[in-house]
């Protein structure tokens, strides 16, 4: 029960973080920056010389964060989370971005989920890794293209969202073995 109960705890955590990446992203992308764009997005610097939508680094998180939420919650949950996260994201994006913004997170979170959901038996480090290295791709495609017809900022978006991957990958496994030594698993 006391294992269950931590499960379901952490499983709101994880949720409520992923939902706390959607507003964050879209007041990022228009407040914080290196450079503002009149009329478009604000810019931080990814890599020398290659430059990214600052909103990048909460979706690159929240792509982790909902893989941990169906970890602890189950796919009914995880599901659930996209597509409010979705409706959240049309609710919040600038009016320029909200077909963009909605689509680009539906597409690749779901695309995050198929990918996930078979490997996670396998090894948690390793579905996280695969399904965000999907998701991220197709979050980057679709939300450069819908929003500003281009996909100049591609490599940025990329990079931006990898970093954030790689940074979640510690906890990600440290959560892993933790879940083994207390005999949790996945929802």
């Amino acid at each position: 029960m006391r294992i269950e109960r931590r499960r379901r705890i952490e499983g709101l955590v994880f949720l409520t973080a992923f939902g706390l990446c959607i507003p964050a992203a879209n007041w990022l992308i228009e407040n914080a920056g290196t450079v503002c764009v009149p009329d478009g997005p604000c810019l931080i610097t990814v890599a020398p010389g290659i430059m990214a939508p600052s909103g990048v680094l909460m979706i690159g998180l929240a792509l982790v964060l909902r893989d941990l939420v169906q970890r602890r919650l189950g796919l009914a949950w995880a599901s659930a989370a996209i597509l409010a996260g979705a409706a959240l994201s049309a609710l919040l994006a600038p009016p320029s971005l909200v077909l963009a913004s909605a689509l680009a997170f539906l597409l690749s979170e779901g695309a995050d989920l198929a990918i996930y959901t078979p490997l996670q038996r396998r090894g948690l480090t390793l579905a996280v890794l695969a399904s965000s290295a999907a998701g991220l791709a197709v979050d980057s495609l679709a939300f450069l293209w819908v929003a500003f017809g281009s996909l100049d900022y591609l490599a940025g978006q990329v990079i931006g969202k990898t970093w954030m991957v790689l940074l979640a990958l510690p906890l990600v496994h440290w959560l892993r073995r933790r879940d083994e030594r207390l005999g949790l698993r996945a929802a």
